[in-house]
């Protein structure tokens, strides 16, 4: 055995290891490159064979400025409340023209959140601070505010009860007139839990949810958490057009049409009226 090392080490010198080497990290180079390509093919192969899972049934322009957070209509009028600290707003918008009618600034110390429409009131989480503030849906006045443990994210309401997001897999039912919670949902795909919920909105039996910096839009069953449909939105506005990494999806209302939505993004240039081809489970 000694003697046959002493071959080997003459036989392979300094030079012939270091092309050998070379040469075998130049094949997993190739290897890897190989694979990114095969799974790139896939995933483009399954995007053009999948067939999408909603229609776009108009555009509208929207703020491109606007960090959109929350998003309602109800009887003709568009409700929106964007975010940052110093930009933070609740405005009243012109579905058609995207131009803001009337807009009612947060204090520069708030982070604007999310958005719900109960009985005639508009309440408006903030992100940091653990307050909500409620405002007349007609003039756009403050007439209250409540507390809250915990971040604000998205917020949406069934009619009797807000429902509020806070960025984990958690969704908490609270009373509009105190915001004490009632109970709370945890939203489960494959039984594991979905965290990132962000922008919510109830429509037609079930909760809709924006999957924070993802695309996608989770069709909840509000009764037991259970995602009953992910829906990939990525096409509506893709990403290599975007500004920045920050222009994400969020904002869901119910559309001016019965079965349909609005839905835009943060910082996005348009506001798109879809209709999901998958109708809402009764």
């Amino acid at each position: 055995m000694r003697e046959l090392r002493r071959v080997a080490c003459i036989t392979f010198s300094r030079p012939a290891l270091h092309a050998m080497v070379l040469r075998f990290a130049a094949r997993r180079v190739l290897l890897m490159l190989a694979a990114i390509l095969l799974v790139a093919g896939c995933e483009r192969l399954r995007a053009e064979t999948l067939p999408p899972s909603f229609d776009i049934i108009a555009r509208f322009p929207h703020d491109s400025n606007a960090y959109t957070q929350g998003l309602v209509f109800e009887d003709g009028a568009l409700y929106e409340s964007t975010g940052r600290y110093g930009y933070s707003d609740l405005r009243r918008v012109d579905l058609r023209t995207g131009r803001v009618r009337k807009s009612v600034a947060l204090p520069d110390n708030r982070f604007g959140e999310g958005l719900a429409l109960l009985d005639g009131r508009l309440y408006l989480l903030t992100w940091e601070s653990r307050v909500a503030y409620v405002y007349d849906a007609g003039t756009l006045a403050q007439v209250d505010s409540f507390t809250y443990a915990g971040e604000g994210w998205g917020l949406t309401a069934d009619g009797t009860s807000l429902i509020m997001s806070d960025g984990s897999d958690s969704l908490r039912f609270l009373s509009p007139k105190t915001g004490a919670v009632e109970r709370v949902l945890h939203v489960t795909r494959d039984r594991s839990p979905l965290s990132k919920l962000n922008e919510l909105e109830y429509v037609d039996g079930e909760l809709l949810a924006n999957v924070y910096e993802s695309d996608w839009l989770a069709r909840i069953d509000p009764s037991t958490g259970v995602v009953r449909e992910l829906v990939d939105l990525a096409d509506l506005y893709p990403r290599r057009k975007r500004r920045d990494a920050d222009d994400v999806m969020n904002g869901i209302a119910r559309g001016p049409v019965a079965g349909t939505l609005l839905v835009t993004g943060k910082m996005w240039p348009t506001l798109y009226h879809i209709r999901l081809r998958t109708p809402a489970a009764r």
